[in-house]
């Protein structure tokens, strides 16, 4: 890494402890992130997202064991975890040790992400946790450029990190909180190899 990504990267830790909300490259677009131990940052991060908070934030993690620190991985979470993350599915769970969150929904599950890509997952590393949106206004395109980010959302935000373009699809949905998985969005990722991966099918790809 760059002695200017790394300090970029520094800046935006320090945001983030701070409680502010920050603009991030991903492996599909641009987001927003703050860390949800801030009540007033994810508060912060519903507004410039023109979000309804009966719409849940999902969660971006640096690895399967900080999301077993924050969440319960059953079986299924766990498989699909070590077969796609890091990558493009949103594994929805029921909470545990996060309860105190105020990232909207009913406080009863998360969506958590591992993302492939370096700067969110190094800033979950330093940080913990992050929760996170397109970073776009409600109902509006995802923005694909950092230069796109900060036109939009200025200094509302602590730091924005350039991470080039971020064109991506959006993630794949799975909801694992009742007795079978349910997809919510179909995205990057092929539902049939969520299914075929909770199967335990290795005949597979």
């Amino acid at each position: 890494m760059s002695a200017d990504r790394r300090a970029a990267l520094d800046a935006a830790i320090a945001a983030l402890v701070s409680g502010r909300v920050v603009g991030v490259p991903t492996d599909t677009v641009y987001g927003l992130a703050a860390d949800p131990e801030h009540p007033e940052a994810t508060r912060a991060l519903f507004a410039l997202k023109g979000r309804p908070e009966r719409v849940e934030l999902p969660v971006l993690v640096a690895d399967v064991a900080q999301a077993q620190a924050v969440a319960e991985l059953g079986p299924g979470a766990r498989r699909l975890a070590q077969r796609f993350w890091p990558g493009a599915l949103t594994i929805v769970v029921p909470r545990r040790g996060s309860e105190h969150w105020s990232i909207g929904g009913d406080g009863r599950s998360v969506g958590l992400r591992c993302p492939a890509h370096e700067i969110p997952r190094a800033l979950c590393a330093a940080v913990g946790p992050l929760a996170t949106t397109s970073a776009n206004r409600h109902g509006e395109p995802p923005l694909t450029t950092a230069a796109s980010v900060r036109a939009v959302f200025g200094d509302l935000l602590g730091v924005v990190l350039d991470g080039g373009t971020c064109a991506g699809s959006p993630s794949t949905v799975v909801d694992l909180t009742g007795e079978t998985a349910r997809c919510l969005r179909q995205g990057a990722l092929a539902w049939e190899d969520v299914v075929t991966a909770l199967s335990g099918d290795a005949s597979r790809p």
